[in-house]
């Protein structure tokens, strides 16, 4: 199925945009059905809006922590209990892989 350009008008800010071949192209392959509603400066708020750090989902809380392979400062997306080793990216990687 061949695409033409389209014009549409953004339903938050009225500006025309151009709803391109390609993406029409690519929405398809997606199995979307329906035509973007918004401009792409106004996509790109409503995600940051909805998301925070560019739309990009919530930013995770991060704690502090000491690799106990290695013993360099990290920091991690859990908060590390008593007794339960904690490791750094590298470390982690290096761990896993022998397991």
């Amino acid at each position: 199925m061949s695409f033409l350009d389209k014009s549409l008008q953004c339903s938050d800010c009225g500006a025309t945009f151009t709803f391109s071949a390609e993406e029409q192209e690519f929405f398809q392959s997606k199995g979307y059905t329906n035509e973007p509603k918004r401009c792409p400066p106004c996509r790109e708020a409503r995600k940051s809006e909805r998301h925070g750090n560019g739309g990009y989902g919530p930013r995770r809380e991060m704690f502090p922590a000491i690799c106990a392979e290695c013993g360099k400062n990290t920091e991690v997306p859990f908060e590390p209990l008593d007794g339960r080793p904690v490791y750094c990216s590298d470390c982690y990687r290096k761990v896993r892989v022998s397991r």
